[in-house]
C-alpha cells in the first residue's frame, strides 16, 4: 500500500463542528457588546460609537435568527435547544462526569437563547425608550448581560477545563480534536440558500434600522444633532426674554 493510501486511511485529527459565519458572528457580536459597554459614559473617548454599536448588534441579531435555522449543523436552534436534556446535564455535572457535547450542550442553549434575547432587549429600549423609566430599563438589561456574560465565560473555562475540550480554540477554528469525540463526523454545512437568506436578512435589518434611524450607523451624530437642538432651545429662550 502506498504512503498516499495509507495516510488516507487514517482517521482525521478534527472534525469540522462550527461554521464560519456562525464564529465571525460570535467574535463579531463580542466585540461590538465590548465596544457598547466601553462607550456608555458621555465622558468616554468611545461614546459616539454607542448608538451604532447597538444597531450594528440589531444586525448581527438578525443574522443569527435566520442562520439558526438554515446554518450549519450546530448553528442550529433545533440542534442544541433541548430542554428535556438539562436534567441529564445537571446529573452528570453533579457527579463529576459531565459529558463532551459537540456542539452547545443543554444549558450552553439556553444560555445563547438568554444572551440573545438580552442584546434584543437592550437594542429595544435603547432605541425605543424614552425618558428615565425608559434608560432605568435600558441600564437595568445591560447589568443583566454583564452577569449572563460572566456566568457564560466561567462556564466555557470550566467544561473547557473538566472534559478536556477545548471550547474557545474550538469557536476560533471550527473544529474539535476527533480524539475525543470517536465516531462522529463532520458537521453538516449549511443550506443550500443559507448565505442568499443570511444577506437578505442583514439588508432588511440595516435596511430596517436606517428607515427608524437615518443616523443609526453614522458615530457621534445623535449627541451633535442633541448638541444642536439645546442651541435651538436656549436661543428660543433668548428670544422670548
Amino acid at each position: 500500500m502506498s504512503d498516499t493510501s495509507t495516510a488516507n486511511s487514517q482517521p482525521s485529527a478534527t472534525i469540522r463542528v462550527w461554521d464560519l459565519p456562525v464564529r465571525l458572528f460570535h467574535w463579531l457580536l463580542v466585540a461590538t457588546i465590548l465596544v457598547a459597554f466601553l462607550s456608555s459614559e458621555e465622558d468616554s473617548a468611545l461614546a459616539p460609537w454607542h448608538v451604532p454599536a447597538g444597531w450594528v448588534a440589531a444586525v448581527l441579531i438578525a443574522f443569527r435568527l435566520v442562520w439558526g435555522l438554515v446554518g450549519g449543523e450546530h448553528a442550529r436552534f433545533a440542534n442544541f435547544l433541548k430542554p428535556g436534556q438539562i436534567a441529564h446535564h445537571l446529573r452528570g455535572l453533579f457527579a463529576g462526569k459531565p459529558e463532551r457535547s459537540i456542539g452547545h450542550n443543554a444549558l450552553g442553549g439556553l444560555a445563547i437563547v438568554a444572551l440573545l434575547g438580552t442584546v434584543g432587549g437592550i437594542v429595544y429600549t435603547g432605541a425605543t425608550m424614552q425618558g428615565e423609566g425608559g434608560e432605568g430599563l435600558h441600564e437595568a438589561l445591560a447589568n443583566i448581560l454583564l452577569g449572563l456574560i460572566a456566568m457564560h465565560v466561567v462556564a466555557v473555562i470550566a467544561m473547557s477545563l473538566i472534559t478536556r475540550d477545548n471550547l474557545i480554540r474550538a469557536f476560533i477554528t471550527g473544529r474539535k480534536r476527533a480524539a475525543l469525540h470517536p465516531g462522529v463526523p463532520d458537521a453538516r454545512p449549511p443550506a443550500t440558500l443559507a448565505v442568499p437568506l443570511a444577506v437578505a436578512a442583514i439588508g432588511a435589518s440595516t435596511y430596517g434600522a436606517l428607515a427608524l434611524d437615518p443616523l443609526a450607523f453614522t458615530p457621534g451624530a445623535h449627541a451633535e444633532a442633541g448638541e444642536r437642538g439645546d442651541g435651538a432651545a436656549a436661543k428660543g429662550e433668548q428670544d422670548d426674554d
